[in-house]
């Protein structure tokens, strides 16, 4: 490719401005018609000091009333938020026809409705609590747990944005999860249903897709996929069950992948690491799989191949 060194600032200013001209999704202009993201991470982290009073600093409103500290910060929350969802209702389909003052009075509605739920949202993130204190010994404290623990956030910033998600708000609730990914290496989609007593122990790269539905009791280790079998179909699979249903008191361990909408792990079962599974497996089953023996040599000996095994790569199925 040739490139012409005498080309002024002004004839490549007018060719990329020209390139906005063509139409294309990339080409949207107008800017003021979707949510703010910097608006939604300062909701999502102010949200955080609502369920959690005394963890987290609330700098900008000085009081010497706890109770008129934490009334001023909701009422910040709750105009910031019904203002973003009036600027994000326009996008669903349910109200792109719909005038400005349905937008307002809808979006006024669905930000009450939200606040009623934040007592209930709160009763679920106090049980991850207690369920990740319970399931690590490493955690000294409980102030520790809501701290330091990324699987805490992550399910409690989900928790948040699924009840949004409930009321159809459009795209606030993906900016609120999508800002906990970006923070704890963690994917949980705001439209996966998740029981008390959820704790992801480390965290990093666990994914849970849409339509998933977790129980209660269930315990997930870092690297697990909760995921869909294919994405081909697109749009056309939009509104089916894509991903599986974990039953209570289930545990499953790092790396494995459990995929599509009609598998189902059944209660009180023991998914083992790196495991594949895309079936149903019965209540009270542990699954893993059968992996190379270990050759284990003294330093200074020498090493013999026909000492390594290695077994059919398959899987153990048994009932506890």
């Amino acid at each position: 490719m040739k490139y012409d060194n005498n080309v002024s600032l002004q004839e490549l200013t007018d060719a990329i401005i020209n390139d906005y001209s063509l139409g294309r999704d990339i080409d949207r202009m107008q800017v003021y018609q979707q949510p703010d993201s910097e608006i939604v991470i300062d909701i999502t982290n102010k949200l955080l000091t609502i369920l959690f009073p005394g963890y987290y600093r609330e700098r900008n409103y000085l009081s010497y009333s706890y109770n008129n500290r934490m009334s001023v910060l909701i009422e910040d929350v709750f105009y910031n938020l019904r203002s973003q969802i009036e600027i994000a209702l326009p996008n669903s389909s349910e109200y792109e026809e719909s005038d400005d003052e349905t937008i307002k009075t809808r979006s006024d509605e669905i930000c009450r409705e939200y606040f009623r739920r934040i007592p209930m949202i709160r009763e679920y993130v106090n049980t991850d609590i207690q369920a990740t204190y319970d399931g690590d010994p490493a955690a000294y404290n409980k102030d520790e747990v809501v701290l330091s623990y990324p699987g805490l956030m992550a399910s409690t910033v989900c928790r948040l944005a699924h009840e949004l998600y409930l009321m159809k708000v459009p795209m606030v609730p993906r900016m609120m999860t999508e800002y906990a990914h970006s923070k704890t290496g963690i994917d949980i989609h705001p439209g996966a249903t998740i029981g008390k007593y959820f704790f992801m122990d480390h965290g990093t790269g666990i994914v849970v897709g849409e339509t998933s539905i977790i129980g209660e009791h269930v315990k997930i280790y870092q690297g697990v996929t909760i995921g869909a079998l294919s994405t081909r179909g697109g749009h056309s699979m939009r509104g089916n069950k894509r991903h599986p249903t974990i039953e209570d008191d289930v545990t499953i361990y790092a790396g494995a992948s459990i995929l599509g909408g009609e598998t189902t792990i059944g209660t009180g079962s023991v998914v083992g690491s790196n495991v594949f599974i895309t079936s149903s497996i019965a209540p009270n089953t542990r699954i893993s799989n059968k992996t190379q023996e270990y050759s284990i040599k003294r330093k200074g000996e020498k090493f013999q191949a026909e000492e390594v095994k290695t077994r059919e790569d398959d899987v153990w199925i048994y009932t506890i």
